[in-house]
């Protein structure tokens, strides 16, 4: 199996005009949408559109319908001329936990049938229950791991951080390890820098197990830390943006 789960740290680091770090443990799916049907037998821990401790609902996804996933995202990829030729697409993303849904971010490797990246779609979510796409490509040509990839911000996220702001997206392809940092550039100036960095750990029940009683429900452990971060930032006299309103349309098509 391709899907597996990446054990290893969320970090965030605020430089201005007070400084504000913090890091915590978590872990990540990176879900084959191919597999996702033959997962639950694989692990049985492992729920498909179906309470547990970690699961996975389509609904939460793509079109938010429940509809299959994959070819939500090929017609979205047409509409940007890029072409995966049935090649496989992989999602980056936090589980679910019993009855706790939060998503701050995932991520979608669109991989052509010759195994070459031609797309990554950054899926954000707001703790306002928004949520936003960042569609990064090149018009169907190849993109390098571990190169630069940029979007101009239009979707408000953290009430603490303005919305003249740009993006600088860094993927490492995923295999024994993967990371993704994203530097956030407000008025030109770096102001935040964020990411997740993890080891492979295989899909099973073993792990599902070790890692529900690590981290409990993990989603309500995210709310929980990054709720604790907005006091402090709070308690800093950070500035607060108001949310100016979702962008018209859910998707940016961000050509590189």
């Amino acid at each position: 199996m391709i899907s597996r789960v990446y054990e290893g740290h969320v970090a965030h680091d605020r430089l201005r005009p007070r400084r504000n770090r913090f890091r915590y443990r978590a872990y990540m799916l990176y879900l084959d949408l191919d597999e996702l049907d033959a997962l639950p037998e694989h692990a049985r821990l492992f729920k498909r559109d179906r309470l547990g401790m970690v699961s996975f609902y389509d609904a939460d996804h793509g079109p938010r319908d429940g509809s299959p996933l994959k070819p939500w995202i090929e017609r979205l990829l047409a509409g940007a001329g890029v072409d995966l030729a049935g090649g496989p697409v992989r999602v980056l993303a936090f589980p679910r936990g019993l009855w706790f849904r939060f998503y701050p971010v995932a991520f979608w490797y669109c991989f052509h049938a010759d195994g070459s990246l031609r797309a990554i779609m950054a899926e954000v979510h707001n703790t306002f229950g928004g949520r936003h796409n960042y569609l990064m490509h090149r018009g169907g040509a190849p993109i390098r791991f571990s190169e630069d990839l940029f979007a101009a911000k239009v979707f408000h996220v953290s009430p603490f951080i303005g919305m003249d702001a740009r993006y600088r997206f860094r993927f490492t392809e995923p295999g024994d390890a993967v990371s993704v940092s994203i530097h956030e550039d407000v008025e030109g100036e770096p102001l935040l820098i964020a990411g997740f960095a993890g080891r492979a750990r295989p899909l099973s029940d073993e792990t599902l197990r070790e890692l529900a009683r690590r981290y409990g429900p993990l989603p309500l452990r995210i709310w929980l830390l990054i709720h604790a971060q907005a006091l402090r930032l709070f308690a800093k006299r950070i500035r607060f943006h108001h949310d100016p309103g979702p962008p018209k349309e859910e998707t940016s098509f961000v050509a590189q």
